[in-house]
């Protein structure tokens, strides 16, 4: 991904241009669960991820790099990385389309829908 200049998932932040805060703590707690566990493949192998990208790009980690590591030593399967990452920021989204309403203003206007086309749906039966 480095030699293809693809994006590294896990690396860099809009906000935080140095070291996320976030990943501080998490990056702590692999460290932890891969001592407490006795295998500290994980956490190595996350660790020599984030040397290696801060040398070659310059790049710090995020929260996504560490949460990782500690979702494998907590258990977590893999496929249901992506899904928890989501469901941890429901509440965040869900405030940003409150707030966007109240104040009758697209936070991100750059954002663009590009799923399906809006469709007609049946008419509801009464009961």
């Amino acid at each position: 991904m480095l030699e293809r200049k693809e994006k590294l998932y896990g690396f860099g932040h809009p906000l935080y241009r140095a070291y996320d805060p976030r990943a501080t703590i998490l990056k702590r707690i692999s460290e932890e669960f891969s001592q407490e566990a006795g295998e500290p493949n994980w956490y190595a192998i996350t660790e020599a991820a984030e040397r290696t990208v801060f040398e070659e790009k310059g790049l710090y980690p995020n929260v996504d790099l560490y949460s990782a590591s500690v979702y494998r030593y907590l258990g977590v399967p893999t496929d249901l990385f992506t899904p928890l990452f989501a469901a941890s920021r429901v509440a965040g989204w869900a405030a940003h389309v409150l707030e966007q309403h109240a104040n009758k203003r697209i936070i991100r206007p750059s954002a663009e829908y590009v799923g399906e086309p809006r469709r007609e749906f049946p008419a509801r039966e009464r009961a």
